[in-house]
């Protein structure tokens, strides 16, 4: 799947920066983490030196505008359930490269429990008030209407009874970017 190996990668939320240590970086030259603390930038700085083309930005995806040169594959994995699809959507769509591609991972409605999980940090927790569910309908038919096409899904449930759906779409070759 040639989505899966782009030259360049945008990981919005990208905390610790778990995964990171999957990317060939003789394929992938570029890789832009975008996260709103600094603390997990700076874990991911530590934790990956090694990672030529890293570049790490502090910015709130849900508030700030995103002005970076685009890339290759924009992933946003559980991140717009907490900076919401306004002002973040916009960002990912502005960071993708015509014809490229974003890939979406979204939470499902939890088939018992709550939302966000019982952990032991309780920081975990103070994200609920912040925390809210997309449809992966309305995303798609949101998405198709902008000319990007899904090229791929697929649905997890966990033992926990959570749920999660991934979809990757491409970005149509004259994609404008929206700069405002």
């Amino acid at each position: 799947m040639e989505q899966c190996r782009p030259s360049s990668v945008g990981v919005l939320g990208i905390a610790g920066g778990n995964g990171l240590n999957h990317i060939d970086s003789r394929t992938t030259t570029r890789v832009v983490g975008l996260d709103i603390n600094p603390q997990y930038l700076e874990t991911v700085r530590e934790r990956y030196s090694h990672l030529h083309g890293l570049e790490l930005h502090c910015i709130d995806l849900s508030e700030q505008r995103v002005e970076l040169e685009p890339v290759k594959l924009v992933h946003a994995a559980l991140i717009f359930e907490h900076a919401g699809t306004d002002r973040c959507l916009e960002n990912a769509l502005s960071l993708i490269i015509p014809g490229g591609s974003l890939s979406v991972v979204l939470q499902l409605p939890a088939q018992k429990g709550p939302a966000i999980g019982t952990s032991q940090f309780p920081s975990i927790q103070s994200l609920e008030p912040h925390f809210a569910l997309i449809s992966s309908a309305w995303l798609l038919e949101s998405l198709e209407g902008r000319g990007f096409r899904l090229t791929y899904q697929t649905k997890r449930t966990l033992p926990a009874g959570k749920g999660f759906w991934m979809g990757i779409f491409c970005a149509p070759k004259a994609h404008q970017r929206n700069l405002e």
